[in-house]
């Protein structure tokens, strides 16, 4: 049965004269119709009931909200409601789904709490204060065609675990923010505006998460998107490995991307459009996660897109242009994905990542930055692949403070200063392209970066300059028109580069100067304005397999104390081929020149050479005062004198190997691959193939044995003998090497290695790599890499494994590539009662303590009878006994209640001599 019609009209037959009365009487399903006018009265709706507003019906609350729905589905359509303040709620929904159409509430907000579901359409909310809608418990509320202005505070406020949709929304003009979730809160808003805020035009913390789609947020006092303490299901940003493994084997981590934002957790926007805010245009910090796709961030006073914090962004087509700050930041361990974006006309820095960030840049473009277009310091690591970084009065790709670089198929052209610069940091860049700026590459680095298949033409100055003590690796590099020279190798660096060309340079194609000693092969030089190769006064290199052709100057220049070594080269089109000063030295080795009238290189090979029988290489030089026209005399008594030196620092480290105390065996075996390894260098001299030996070894032995000390030893007797370049050595544990993530664990690895390019790679506790039980762990993708780095760095570089006995064995049979490489173990046995008194004797003398002859024995004694578990560590706890000992002694001279100047005059033994009563009780340190 239908129920009966209400009416509320004041003075006329038959009619309710207030709405309450009205819905007291009326039945569930009853339309009640309101006549126009004023109704002070706090109407409490709990039925499905329908009030159709006459006219213009005010409803002003008498006492609490105006409306209060607790149940049911009750529907207002055309009221005007007001609170009794402007602080309070004048519209209060419990329960329930209500429905407002065309509802204007006036000086109160509207709150939603508990289970209430509401539907508001064609609704506004002005004049409120504190916030306009407040959203609590596990409501639901749908707002179509809202307005909301006026009101001195935020717009919407949604917390706990409530939900909101907004279409086609307006919020203007809030004193506070436009939007604030807060704890598990939710919104959707599509089509909607918020502009005039002022604060943050959206505001989410804790686990709230929202969707905007189609949105404009503008002239905001503060961001306009600000998150916080936002995080993904497991409290921590989503990420997701990388689908690139060709990005394998460089120095950058190629690991956790936030790909995906998972459930509600996080915010989305959607083709949406920020401009003319205070702040940021977005900012995620935190811990948070966003992100945007196909969205338009423009004129903005702070960074288009500021990530912090731990905090985890997604970027795909996205546009940030015309900021007047830096267009994408990444610091304090923020990471960024983007794909396909665009940062533009910033006034500042297309990208600042620093302090950890990790950035992942796909098919971006980076263009008319008014600093340089990508910054990189602190730590922060980037992988940019197929982007285009175009017009910085700076430079395209700057990398600083141990930042890390990783650049694929990049174009980088327009910058003021250099294409990419690398000051501190470390870089690869692979199949990047860069013209016209003022330097291609400038390398400054303890690092080793690596340019391979790259491309630089049209520089105003030098194609590729690699600055003093630095090390780099160049492969296929191609480097054309170059204003000055097209490779510029500065003092003290030792570049390898193989292969590429240097083509029409206005200057010299390579230059090298005093102290660079690189090792170039099968590069071609051609049209050369000035010569080929340019080895400045005190320089060196090895040139192998290298052709010099159409240079206006001589091929080769070698200057005043240069030492030059020309192997298989070719030179051909310019009128001479070499032009050197009468103190280089010059080795020439089955060198090849054509179309010059009077050739040099080639009278210099020995008759030997000449007949076709093996001969050692022979050293050229201009005649002068040292000698005659071979130069003999001079390059003699040099030679004499490296040898002399070589031989010398063999005989210090010897002298060192002999001090270490016991270790007999390990002696034997480092001396016995020393002459090895001697024989090895002569037979390089001598132009012969060394014999198939592998250089990698594996220490076996306890901890304290003294591994870490012979093989320091070890990398300096081959540095030595010329078979290292350096020899020094780079610690490394499983913590150095394997990641925490899935494609984490490749690129750490490689960094360490190339770290170790020229030394000794020392793996501590090696067998951790592989840990038993564990068939899934990242150690073994460390164990491959380490694998395949030793083959492509055979010669530059020695690793050595170490560990207990018993368990390197494992780490050998986890990988075949792995044993074949490792064939030679070093057995470290544990030191013996006599040896560890040895060693505290010698602690002791180097601190000027004396050990007493009965101290000596009952040192002896104590070393017998110390339990050799787990916690013992051999000469460690040899140098921990020594350390207490002298902690013992002090507390026994304090003891003797001694005044300072008493101290002073006494026998000097109370002060040095060490006595049985100062050693420690008999258990480890």
């Amino acid at each position: 049965m239908k129920a009966a019609a209400q009416r509320v009209a004041p003075g006329s037959w038959g009619a309710h004269r207030t709405i309450g009365a009205a819905v007291r009487g009326a039945r569930p399903g009853a339309v009640i119709t309101v006549q126009a006018g004023t109704y002070t009265e706090s109407v409490v709706l709990n039925k499905d009931v329908s009030l159709v507003a006459k006219g213009e019906v005010r409803l002003v609350a008498a006492r609490g909200p105006a409306l209060t729905v607790q149940a049911g589905r009750a529907e207002l359509s055309g009221f005007v409601l007001s609170a009794t303040a402007p602080r309070e709620a004048a519209v209060l929904l419990r329960g329930g789904e209500p429905v407002l159409r065309d509802c204007e509430i006036i000086g109160g907000r509207v709150e939603v709490a508990g289970t209430a579901a509401p539907l508001m359409t064609g609704c506004s909310v002005r004049q409120a204060e504190g916030a306009a809608l407040w959203l609590s418990g596990t409501s639901r509320t749908t707002l179509e065609g809202l307005t909301v202005g006026g009101c001195a505070g935020d717009g919407l406020v949604a917390g706990d675990e409530a939900r909101a949709e907004l279409t086609d929304a307006l919020l203007d003009g809030a004193t506070g923010r436009g939007v604030v979730l807060t704890a598990g809160a939710h919104a959707t808003l599509t089509r909607c505006e918020i502009r005039g805020s002022g604060a943050a035009a959206v505001f989410a913390e804790g686990h709230a998460g929202a969707t905007l789609r189609e949105c404009r947020l503008h002239e905001t006092g503060g961001q306009g998107v600000w998150l916080r303490g936002m995080a993904g299901t497991d409290g921590s940003p989503v990420r997701e490995s990388d689908p690139h493994p060709q990005n394998r084997g460089s120095a950058l981590p190629r690991e956790v991307e936030p790909r995906t934002i998972r459930g509600t957790q996080g915010v989305r926007l959607r083709g949406c459009e920020i401009f003319r805010t205070a702040g940021a245009g977005v900012l995620a910090d935190g811990g948070s996660a966003v992100l945007l796709d196909a969205c338009h961030v423009h004129h903005t006073s702070g960074a288009a897109v500021l990530v912090t914090a731990e905090a985890a962004a997604e970027l795909t087509a996205v546009r940030a242009l015309d900021c007047e700050d830096t267009a994408l930041v990444v610091s304090g361990s923020g990471t960024v994905v983007a794909h396909d974006s665009t940062f533009a006309r910033a006034a500042a820095n297309g990208l600042y990542a620093v302090d950890g960030a990790a950035v992942s840049l796909t098919g971006c473009t980076v263009s008319d930055t008014a600093y340089s277009a990508l910054h990189l310091g602190g730590g922060a690591r980037a992988r940019v692949r197929g982007c285009t970084v175009a017009d910085s009065p700076e430079y395209g790709m700057r990398v600083t403070e141990r930042a890390e670089l990783l650049a694929d198929d990049c174009e980088v052209s327009g910058a003021g200063l250099a294409g990419v610069c690398v000051e501190d940091g470390d870089a690869a860049l692979r199949g990047c392209r860069i013209s016209g700026t003022r330097e291609g590459v400038r390398l400054r680095t303890s690092h080793r970066p690596l340019l391979a298949d790259c491309e630089i033409t049209g520089t105003a100055e030098t194609g590729v300059r690699i600055g003093r003590d630095t090390g780099a690796q160049l492969e296929n590099v191609t480097v054309t028109g170059s204003g000055t020279a097209g490779l510029l190798l500065e003092e003290g660096s030792t570049a390898v580069v193989e292969g590429g060309a240097v083509r029409e340079p206005a200057g010299s194609g390579i230059v090298v100067r005093a102290g660079a000693r690189p090792r170039i092969r099968g590069t071609t030089v051609a049209s050369a304005a000035k010569n080929g190769l340019f080895v400045e006064e005190g320089g060196e290199g090895r040139y192998e397999d290298c052709h010099f052709t159409g240079s206006r100057f001589p091929a080769v220049y070698a200057g005043a104390r240069s030492r030059v070594l020309l192997r298989r080269c070719t030179v051909d089109g310019t009128e001479q081929d070499l032009l050197r000063d009468e103190e280089a030295e010059v080795t020439a080795e089955d060198c090849r020149v054509e179309g010059v009238s009077e050739p040099v290189l080639p009278t210099l090979a020995p008759a030997e050479a000449r007949e076709g029988r093996t001969a050692v290489p022979a050293v050229a030089h201009a005649a002068g005062p040292a000698g005659g026209a071979d130069g003999g005399g001079a390059h003699d008594q040099e030679a004499s004198g490296d040898a002399e030196q070589a031989e010398d620092k063999l005989a210090g480290l010897h002298v060192e190997l002999d001090r270490l105390v016991g270790l007999d065996g390990v002696k034997r075996d480092v001396l016995n691959l020393t002459k090895l390894m001697q024989m090895v260098k002569i037979r390089q001299d001598a132009g012969l193939s060394p014999p198939p030996l592998s250089r990698h070894l594996v220490f076996a032995g306890n901890p304290g044995t003294g591994k870490t000390t012979v093989a320091r030893l070890y990398g300096g007797f081959l540095a030595a003998l010329g078979l290292l370049s350096r020899g020094h050595l780079v610690e490394a544990d499983r913590g150095d090497l394997v990641g925490e993530y899935v494609g984490h664990t490749a690129p750490r690895t490689t960094a360490v290695f190339r770290r170790a390019l020229g030394g000794v790679l020392f793996i501590d506790e090696a067998y951790s790599l592989v840990p038993q039980g564990h068939l899934t762990d990242f150690g073994a993708e460390a164990v491959s890499t380490l694998v395949k780095l030793m083959e492509d760095h055979r010669d530059e570089v020695v690793v050595i494994v170490a560990g207990y006995p018993g368990e390197m064995n494992r780490l050998l049979e986890s990988n075949a590539g792995l044993a074949s490489r490792f064939t030679r173990t070093l057995r470290f046995q544990d030191y013996s009662s006599a040896e560890l008194v040895r060693i505290v004797r010698h602690q002791a003398d180097s601190h000027e303590y004396t050990v007493a002859p009965e101290t000596t024995e009952a040192l002896h004694g104590y070393f017998e009878t110390l339990p050799r578990g787990e916690r013992f560590g051999n000469g460690r706890s040899a140098r921990q006994v020594f350390q207490l000992m002298t902690e013992r002694h002090a507390q026994r001279v304090a003891e003797l209640g001694l005044s300072i100047a008493d101290l002073a005059s006494a026998d000097p033994d109370l002060l040095t001599s060490l006595l049985p009563a100062d050693l420690p009780p008999g258990e480890a340190p």
